[in-house]
């Protein structure tokens, strides 16, 4: 047992990973993140190499965005009343499904040639249907198999294990595209989406923690919308993320970055959409032994303050290695910003409102990165692809500081 040293207990790093519930979730987590980073690979090299549109590489997240956003209220008020564990193992099954199906019709090749990229979206479609419900189940559950007083230690763990998993997802994905082809791509990315459904199965079920008062559909998800809304902390860290991420990340126009600047194919591709979780991982790991306490509000616009700056200095990059750092390096520091935000809304959220809490989050962050992908496709298409990297670092810079004006609670804040 570890002895209190200056009335303070010592820091343990490992907290988290001495429960075995916990540990199965990272696992499947871990494989669930791979397989998403390993498709969005595959998916963006093949809608490229198809319509060579960057424009067609923004409506991928258009069509994973719109579901999701469309179902996301609705995804937290189920979670908030039914079987977590039963909404994500049903949801995690729809997305082996449509990995399959998406195989199908690759390896089928006479069906993309009849129907063009239509099966794709739909499937994305499908995908993004799925993901609605995904976010806040993992989210809830995640907060029913550690003690609240370790929150901080497992959005830590939970954010390195998603890094890794972003870092091989789409590492993989390019080398097994590159190689193997995309129908085979497919088929691992089926069994990786396997994997996540086999170790979710291990955690138990639990019941579900009600509201006393017996509220409608309508009431239950305007009260969670209103707890957000009316909280500056948590609103204050869900805005500045999602124009962060919205604005500031260039990942949806890496296939043609790739293509067009760099010269690299889908290997390179594959690199270049590990790089920033690369550099997340190394902050994660970092943050694991030195967790974020002092002056968090401020370290958290500093980091969202840089991570647009390096997407500067990513649209000005020229040579292959120099690119990859300043994804790695945008990676760490968004990563800053996704510990704070994630143990925010862990302590701040009341148990019987998670899934409804985790909905509006997931409308915030998921969504920013898809609606985000397609603002990247729509601004390259009018402004020119090094031109729209520019202009979404310099709106993240902008964003970052009317939010430490605007938001004296976040900016002020220590955990």
């Amino acid at each position: 047992m570890d002895t209190p040293t200056n009335g303070k207990e010592k820091h343990d790093p490992f907290a988290a990973l001495r429960f075995a519930e916990f540990r199965f979730y990272i696992l499947g987590r871990f494989f669930l993140t791979t397989a998403v980073n390993f498709q969005a690979v595959c998916v963006g090299w093949q809608i490229y190499e198809l319509t060579k549109d960057p424009l067609s590489l923004g409506l991928i997240g258009l069509a994973e965005a719109v579901p999701y956003i469309l179902i996301a209220l609705f995804a937290g008020y189920v979670v908030d009343h039914y079987d977590r564990r039963k909404i994500l193992m049903t949801a995690i099954s729809i997305l082996v499904a449509s990995s399959a199906l998406l195989f199908y019709f690759s390896y089928n090749n006479q069906h993309i040639q009849h129907f063009g990229t239509t099966p794709i979206y739909l499937l994305i479609f499908t995908t993004g249907l799925a993901r609605g419900f995904i976010s806040p189940s993992m989210f809830a559950i995640m907060s029913q198999v550690v003690p609240k007083k370790i929150f901080g230690n497992s959005s830590t763990w939970n954010s390195t294990v998603w890094q890794i998993g972003a870092v091989g997802g789409p590492a993989l994905g390019g080398f097994v595209y590159g190689f193997l082809g995309v129908a085979k791509a497919y088929l691992i990315n089926t069994l990786f989406f396997g994997f996540a459904f086999f170790f979710f199965s291990f955690i138990a079920t639990r019941a579900v923690i009600k509201s006393e008062k017996i509220e409608s559909i309508k009431d239950s998800i305007t009260a969670g919308l209103r707890f957000v809304f009316s909280n500056q902390l948590l609103l204050g860290a869900l805005s500045l993320d999602f124009f962060a991420v919205f604005f500031g990340g260039a990942v949806a126009l890496l296939p043609m970055v790739a293509d067009q600047i760099l010269h690299v194919g889908p290997k390179g591709l594959g690199v270049l959409r590990a790089a920033p979780a690369i550099g997340a991982l190394a902050m994660a790991i970092v943050l694991t032994f030195y967790p974020l306490q002092k002056g968090a509000g401020k370290k958290l616009l500093y980091a969202v303050a840089l991570f647009g700056a390096c997407s500067i200095g990513f649209a000005l990059s020229r040579n292959f290695y120099l690119s990859i750092f300043f994804l790695a390096l945008g990676g760490a520091f968004d990563n800053i910003s996704v510990v704070i935000r994630t143990t925010i809304v862990q302590l701040f959220t009341p148990d019987h409102m998670r899934g409804r809490v985790s909905s509006v989050n997931s409308i915030f962050i998921g969504s920013s990165n898809e609606i985000g992908a397609f603002e990247s496709g729509f601004a390259a298409k009018l402004l020119g692809l090094v031109p729209s990297i520019i202009f979404g670092g310099s709106m993240t810079l902008l964003v970052t500081s009317i939010t430490a004006r605007f938001a004296p609670k976040l900016r002020n804040l220590k955990l």
